[in-house]
C-alpha cells in the first residue's frame, strides 16, 4: 500500500509510490497525457496522467475534471527539472485516482488576472491561488520565527485585553462599543500599556494578536485591523531596545530564507536584498534624518516630487521621506529621537530636550518604511501623570497605569512590530492587504 505523503516531503520519495490528498488547482490535456498541478496545502505539485496507464472512463474523467475538484492520487515520483509547482522539479506518475468531489463548473477564481475588488470579494478562494498561499506560508514562519527568538531569550508571552476603558496611541483612532452598564468601552490599539504591567512580575514579555486602528486611510501600508508583536522589557534604555529589535528582525528574515526558499522564489524575491539583512543596523537621529530630507527638498527641480518631498523639522515622516531615508542602506534603519509632539504620551523625554523623546523607528529597506515603533517609556509618576493632563486624558482612566511607578518603577522600553508590514517587506509585495488571510480596510468587513 502506498504511502500518504505530503507534497512538501516530495523529493523523501524518488522512485517510490506514494498517494498524495487535494485539489486540482489546474489541468491540460495533450493527447494521450493530461497534466493535473495538484495542491495539498504543503505545496504544488504537477501529476501525469497517461492514457495507457489507466480505465478508459477514468482518463476520460480526468480529461474533464473541473479546477478545484478534490482528489486522491497515487502514483510513482519522477524527478524533473522542468516540471512546474512549489517547490517544482518533481512529478507524480498517476497509477490511481479517487475523485473526492467534483467541483462546480462556476469556480469564480480562475486561472487569470482579476482586479483586486473582484479578488477580494473572493478572498476566501483567493488564499488558494499560489501567489497567496506562498505570502501567507511566509507569514506563518515569520509568526512562528518571532516567537522562537523571543522564547528563546527569557521572555514570557502575555496575553492583553482586546477591550480597554481608554485610548493608548490617540483618541480620534479608536473603536468603540458600549460595555453593559460601564459606558464606552474600545477595541485595542495597542496592549503594550498592559505588557508595561506584566514586566514587573516577569521581566521581560511579550504579546502577540490582533490590534485595531480607526483610521480613515487608504494607503498600501494601513489596516485597520492587523497583528502587533509588542515585547517590553524592564531595565532596558533605547540602546538596549534597539538591539532587541536587531535579533529579532535578523532572525525572522534569516530563518525565512531558510524555510520558505521555494516560496519567494515563486514571488520572485529578490533574496540578496534579505542576505543583507545581518549584523548591526544602521543608525539615524531624527535631527540628522530631517536635514537630509530638508536639503533633499532644496535640491529637488520636479514640482510634483518636490510636493512629495516637502519636510520641516517637528513633522512625522511620511512614505516618501522613510522611502527616501531607507535608500541610504542596504539593510534596515534605525530612526531615533523624534518630536514628542508626533509620539505617544508614555515616551520618555530626551535629556535636556523635552520637545525630543527616547523613540525610535525601524524603517524596512526598498521603500518598505516603518516595521517596528518603539521607546523607552516614562518611568516617573509625576512626569507620566503631567504628559497624561497635557494630552487632555482621562486620569481615572489610567489610574492603574500610574500605580505601576508607585511600586518599584524602572527603566522600561518596548517596541511594537506590525506583522504584515514585515510580510510584505520580506515578500516584496506592493500592499498590506495580501499579507493577511482576510484584510480589514474601511470600505471592507467582507468576507
Amino acid at each position: 500500500m502506498a504511502e500518504q505523503i505530503s507534497v512538501s516531503q516530495i523529493s523523501k520519495y524518488i522512485g517510490q509510490e506514494v498517494t498524495i490528498k487535494g485539489w486540482v488547482y489546474n489541468r491540460t490535456d495533450k493527447g494521450k497525457l493530461c497534466f493535473l498541478l495538484v495542491r495539498d496545502g504543503s505545496g504544488f505539485i504537477q501529476c501525469v496522467a497517461f492514457k495507457g496507464d489507466l480505465q478508459p472512463e477514468t482518463f476520460d474523467l480526468l480529461t474533464h475534471l473541473p479546477q478545484e475538484s478534490a482528489v486522491i492520487i497515487t502514483g510513482a515520483v519522477r524527478e524533473d527539472k522542468r516540471a512546474p509547482g512549489i517547490p517544482g522539479g518533481y512529478e507524480l506518475g498517476v497509477k490511481q485516482i479517487e475523485i473526492v468531489q467534483e467541483a462546480g463548473l462556476d469556480y469564480p477564481m480562475s486561472l487569470k488576472d482579476h482586479g483586486p475588488d473582484f479578488a477580494l470579494d473572493h478572498r476566501h478562494l483567493w488564499i488558494r491561488m499560489q501567489s497567496q498561499w506562498a505570502i501567507l506560508r511566509v507569514r506563518a514562519v515569520v509568526m512562528a520565527a518571532t516567537r522562537a527568538w523571543l522564547d528563546s531569550n527569557g521572555f514570557f508571552e502575555m496575553s492583553a485585553p482586546i477591550l480597554t476603558p481608554a485610548a493608548a496611541e490617540g483618541t480620534t483612532t479608536l473603536f468603540e462599543t458600549e460595555y453593559f452598564d460601564e459606558g464606552k468601552a474600545y477595541l485595542a490599539q495597542t496592549g503594550q500599556l498592559y505588557n508595561e504591567a506584566n514586566i514587573f512580575a516577569f521581566g521581560k514579555v511579550y504579546c502577540f494578536g490582533p490590534t485595531f486602528r480607526a483610521e480613515k486611510s487608504k494607503t498600501r501600508r494601513h489596516l485597520t485591523e492587523f497583528w502587533m508583536l509588542e515585547p517590553e522589557i524592564a531595565f532596558c534604555d533605547l540602546g538596549g531596545l534597539m538591539e532587541v529589535e536587531e535579533g529579532l528582525i535578523t532572525h525572522i528574515a534569516q530563518t525565512v530564507l531558510r524555510d520558505c526558499a521555494a516560496e519567494l522564489k515563486f514571488l520572485g524575491r529578490d533574496v540578496s536584498k534579505l542576505e543583507n539583512v545581518t549584523g548591526a543596523f544602521p543608525r539615524m537621529s531624527y535631527d540628522d534624518a530631517a536635514k537630509y530630507l530638508i536639503d533633499l527638498y532644496e535640491k529637488e527641480t520636479d514640482s510634483e516630487r518636490k510636493e512629495l518631498l516637502k519636510f520641516e523639522w517637528g513633522m512625522d515622516f511620511g512614505a516618501p521621506h522613510e522611502a527616501e531615508l531607507t535608500k541610504l542602506h542596504d539593510k534596515p534603519l534605525f530612526v531615533y529621537g523624534y518630536p514628542s509632539a508626533v509620539k505617544a504620551f508614555y515616551m520618555e523625554p530626551w535629556p535636556g530636550r523635552p520637545e525630543v523623546c527616547k523613540s525610535v523607528d525601524l524603517l524596512a529597506p526598498e521603500g518598505y518604511g516603518e516595521i517596528c515603533g518603539g521607546s523607552e517609556r516614562i518611568s516617573d509618576h509625576d512626569a507620566l501623570l503631567a504628559r497624561i493632563h497635557k494630552e487632555g486624558l482621562p486620569e481615572e482612566a489610567f489610574k492603574w497605569y500610574l500605580e505601576l511607578r508607585k511600586y518599584g518603577s524602572v527603566p522600561h522600553s518596548g517596541f511594537g512590530m506590525g506583522v504584515e508590514r514585515v510580510v510584505a517587506w520580506i515578500c516584496g509585495i506592493e500592499h498590506i492587504r495580501e499579507a493577511i488571510p482576510f484584510p480589514r480596510t474601511i470600505k471592507r468587513v467582507y468576507p
